[in-house]
C-alpha cells in the first residue's frame, strides 16, 4: 500500500437528515458510525462530536466519543471539547482524531469568537469560543501532522470571516508552522470560501476540492481537507456525489493521499 485515506465529517451529534424537518430529526448514532466505516479511512477526523448541553456543561466521559471509541476497535483517538462556556446553545461541539496508527503530540487551541450580540430564540446573546486540535502519528513510515478545527458560523450571525479573521489566522499560523506533510481538515463554516482557500493557500495548504457543496442546509462548501505540497491527493470524494447519507447535515469529504 503506498497511499492512505483521511475521512472529514461533521457529524452533528448523530443527529440524523430529515428533508422536510431536519431539526426535529432524531439523533441515531448507528446510523453515524455505519457511515464513519463505510469509508474505510486510515485517518478519521470529526466535528461536532457531542451536543451542547443546557448550562454549557460538559461530560467529562463524552457519551458519543466513548461510543466511537469502542466502536472504532483498531483506532487511537484524541478527543477536545471547546472551553465550557454556560451560553453554550445546544448545537454540536468537540472535536476527535481517529487513526490506525497511534497518535502523540496532542494539542488544542482556543479559537476565540468576538462579542456580536444576535438573537436566538428571542434572547440575546454572543458566540462561544471554538476550538482547534491536533496530533502526529506515523504512517507508511512517514510522520504526518494532523489539524483538525471547527470555525464559527459568522455568516449566520450576520457577519463574516473576513470581517472577524481572527480564528482563522490563528489557524494559519500553526499552518505557517507547519513542517513536514500537514493536513488540515474542518468545518470552516466559511460561505465564501475562497477567501479561506486563498488565505491558507498563501501558507502552502491546498483543499482537495472546493466545488461541491457539503453541506444540506445551504449550497456552501463548508467542509475542507487541506494538505501542504509534501502529500499529493490521488482521489477524492464528496459523499452525496457516491452514496448519499442519512446522517448529518453535512456530507461527508474523503480523500486518499501519497506521500511526495
Amino acid at each position: 500500500m503506498s497511499t492512505f485515506r483521511v475521512l472529514q465529517f461533521n457529524m452533528q451529534f448523530g443527529q440524523i437528515w430529515d428533508d422536510t424537518y431536519p431539526d426535529r430529526a432524531p439523533v441515531r448514532l448507528d446510523a453515524t458510525i455505519e457511515e464513519i466505516r463505510r469509508h474505510q479511512a486510515d485517518v478519521i477526523l470529526l466535528q461536532e462530536v457531542e451536543q451542547a448541553l443546557p448550562g454549557g456543561v460538559q461530560i467529562q466521559q463524552p457519551p458519543n466519543y466513548t461510543r466511537l471509541r469502542a466502536e472504532l476497535a483498531g483506532y487511537d483517538s484524541w478527543f477536545a471539547y471547546p472551553k465550557a462556556d454556560p451560553r453554550e446553545l445546544p448545537f454540536g461541539i468537540g472535536l476527535a482524531i481517529f487513526s490506525r496508527t497511534p497518535l502523540r503530540d496532542t494539542m488544542r487551541l482556543e479559537l476565540p469568537s468576538p462579542s456580536i450580540e444576535f438573537d436566538f430564540f428571542g434572547k440575546k446573546t454572543t458566540p462561544t469560543d471554538r476550538v482547534m486540535i491536533g496530533a502526529k502519528t506515523t504512517v507508511l513510515g512517514r510522520e504526518l501532522q494532523l489539524f483538525n478545527a471547527h470555525l464559527l458560523a459568522f455568516f449566520m450571525l450576520g457577519s463574516s470571516s473576513t470581517l472577524n479573521p481572527f480564528q482563522r489566522n490563528l489557524v494559519a499560523e500553526q499552518l505557517a508552522a507547519a513542517r513536514g506533510p500537514t493536513i488540515l481538515t474542518g468545518d470552516f463554516n466559511v460561505s465564501k470560501h475562497h477567501t479561506l482557500t486563498a488565505q491558507f493557500g498563501a501558507c502552502g495548504f491546498t483543499t482537495v476540492q472546493e466545488t461541491e457543496v457539503t453541506w444540506r442546509r445551504r449550497p456552501f462548501v463548508l467542509d475542507h481537507i487541506f494538505h501542504n505540497p509534501s502529500l499529493r491527493c490521488v482521489a477524492h470524494s464528496v459523499a452525496h456525489s457516491v452514496v448519499p447519507t442519512p446522517a448529518s447535515d453535512h456530507h461527508a469529504l474523503v480523500a486518499d493521499f501519497e506521500f511526495v
